[in-house]
């Protein structure tokens, strides 16, 4: 074997080590991304998650309540 040939090699080992890491970087994440949306659709975590998007969606009214009388 050459010097070129073990440097071909070294370079496909380290390829396919960091393609092997980013394969499993990437598992991961979808793992997280699978177990949060599992957890969003729970039925207290999504009833929070309407009950605030209610105060929001009213606090916003408000606000625009408020500007629309001062302006006036």
């Amino acid at each position: 074997m050459t010097i070129g040939e073990n440097s071909a090699q070294d370079r496909r080992s380290r390829e396919g080590h960091a393609t092997t890491r980013l394969e499993h970087c990437v598992a991961h994440t979808l793992r997280v991304i699978e177990a949060a949306r599992i957890e969003r659709e729970d039925a207290p975590v999504k009833a929070a998650r309407r009950h605030l998007a209610e105060i929001y969606g009213v606090t916003r009214l408000n606000r625009r309540l408020e500007r629309h009388r001062h302006s006036a």
